[in-house]
C-alpha cells in the first residue's frame, strides 16, 4: 500500500514533467449561446449496460468526490486508472475491482484504446494537462468528460473540440453545478417567472488557498499548470451561474484586481477578482473570486417579485435555498442529491443514446473566452465588448 507522500511525490514529478501543448495562433470565433435544459430523461431500460469509464489523475478530488459516486450511478463504473503512482494506483484497483491490466501509466495511456471495457476517458488533472489528454482520448477512440475548466486558453479548448469532433465522440466538461438539484430548482424558477422579472445576479467564490499546507493547492498557483488564478477555479463557478440563471449570454464584462504579489502564493497567479457581466436583457451581475478569504460559495438572483438565495450554492453535499419576497422569506423543500452520480449518468446516457451532453466542450469554450476578456479588462482597466 502506499503512503500518502509517495502518491503525492509521484503526481508532482508527473506534473512536472508533463509537457504543456503550445496554443495554436488562431483563436476561433464567438461560441453561439447554449441552451440550458433543466432536466434530461433517464434512460428506460434498467437492465441496460453500464458505460465503462477510464479515471485519469487520482489526487483528491478524484478519490474523495468523483470515484466515490460511482457506486451511486445507475449508468456508469470505473473501469480503467491512470496514475504516476503504481501503489495508488493499485490500492484504488483493489477498492473498486479494477483489472490490473486495466492500469496505466501516463506513459502508456494511449494503448488504452485496445480496452473494449473503457468507453470514457474522465481527465481529473490540473486543467494545464487536459487538453493533451482529451485530444490523446479522442485519438484512441474514447469519449471523453473532461474537468473544468476546460483548458487554459481558447485555442486549446477549440482543439479539443476539434479532435473529439474528429474522432467522432461525445466531449462533456464537468459542470457539476448544472447537475445539482438546487442549482436545477432555481433555474426552473427564474425561468418560470416566479421572481418576476430577473434585473440582477450577484455570485461569489473564494477559499483559503493553502499549497504549504496541503499538496492538493500546490498546482492551484503554478500559472502553466493552473492557467490562472482564482478566477480560472472558483471564479468560473460565479461565471457560470450567471450564464445558466440568466439563460443568456454577456454583450460586455469589466474586471478589477487585488493581489498582493509579496504573497509567495501569488507570485505566478492572481488572487482577488471582481467583475461584472452586462447581459442583452439589461440584466447585470456582480461576480467574484478570491484565494484569500474563508470559504464562500453563494449567489443570489434578484427579481422584481422576489429574491432567491443559494448559500451555499456550489458545495458538494450540502445547499440551502431562500426565497424572499414582501411578505417574509421561505425555504423551499428541495432534495440534495448526488450531483456526481447525476452527472456520470448523464454522460453514460449520451454516450448510450448517441446524444449530445448538456454541457459540451462549446460550453467550456465560453467560459474560457469571457475569462480571458475579464483579465484583459483586468489588464486595460475599462470594459471588454464579447
Amino acid at each position: 500500500m502506499s503512503t500518502k507522500s509517495n502518491s503525492t511525490d509521484s503526481r508532482r514529478q508527473f506534473m512536472r514533467k508533463a509537457g504543456l501543448t503550445a496554443a495554436v495562433a488562431t483563436i476561433a470565433g464567438p461560441a453561439a449561446a447554449l441552451p440550458f435544459a433543466d432536466t434530461d430523461s433517464p434512460l428506460q431500460n434498467d437492465d441496460q449496460r453500464k458505460v465503462g469509464f477510464a479515471i485519469v489523475g487520482l489526487g483528491k478530488y478524484a478519490q474523495e468526490q468523483m470515484m466515490p459516486a460511482f457506486k451511486e450511478s445507475k449508468h456508469a463504473k470505473i473501469t480503467a486508472l491512470v496514475s504516476g503512482s503504481p501503489e495508488k494506483m493499485q490500492q484504488l484497483a483493489k477498492q473498486y475491482s479494477v483489472d490490473a491490466k486495466s492500469c496505466y501509466s501516463y506513459q502508456n495511456f494511449d494503448s488504452i484504446k485496445d480496452n473494449p471495457a473503457v468507453d470514457v476517458v474522465y481527465i481529473v488533472l490540473p486543467p494545464g494537462l487536459h487538453a493533451e489528454y482529451v485530444v490523446r482520448a479522442a485519438q484512441a477512440g474514447k469519449h471523453v468528460l473532461t474537468e473544468k475548466p476546460m483548458a487554459t486558453s481558447v485555442a486549446d479548448c477549440q482543439r479539443m473540440i476539434d479532435a473529439c469532433r474528429k474522432a467522432g465522440k461525445q466531449l462533456m466538461v464537468a459542470y457539476r453545478a448544472q447537475y445539482e438539484p438546487f442549482n436545477l430548482d432555481a433555474i426552473a424558477r427564474i425561468k418560470n417567472g416566479e421572481l418576476g422579472k430577473l434585473r440582477y445576479v450577484t455570485s461569489d467564490h473564494g477559499r483559503q488557498v493553502e499549497p504549504s499546507k496541503d499538496k492538493a493547492d500546490e498546482w492551484r498557483v503554478v500559472k502553466k499548470l493552473a492557467g490562472g488564478g482564482s478566477l480560472m477555479d472558483i471564479g468560473i463557478y460565479s461565471l457560470n451561474a450567471a450564464r445558466y440563471l440568466t439563460g443568456e449570454e454577456p454583450v460586455e464584462v469589466m474586471a478589477m484586481e487585488s493581489t498582493d504579489r509579496t504573497d509567495p502564493r501569488f507570485k505566478e497567479v492572481e488572487d482577488q477578482i471582481h467583475f461584472t457581466l452586462r447581459f442583452p436583457s439589461g440584466v447585470l451581475a456582480t461576480c467574484t473570486s478570491a484565494y484569500s478569504i474563508e470559504t464562500v460559495k453563494r449567489l443570489r438572483a434578484f427579481g422584481e417579485k422576489a429574491y432567491l438565495d443559494l448559500d451555499p450554492a456550489t458545495d458538494y453535499y450540502k445547499h440551502n435555498m431562500t426565497i424572499g419576497t414582501a411578505e417574509g422569506e421561505m425555504k423551499p423543500a428541495v432534495k440534495e442529491g448526488n450531483q456526481f452520480a447525476a452527472e456520470l449518468d448523464h454522460m453514460a446516457e449520451c454516450v448510450l443514446q448517441n446524444k449530445t451532453p448538456k454541457t459540451p466542450g462549446e460550453e467550456g469554450l465560453r467560459d474560457i473566452k469571457l475569462i480571458m476578456a475579464l483579465y484583459e479588462s483586468a489588464k486595460k482597466g475599462k470594459p471588454v465588448k464579447v
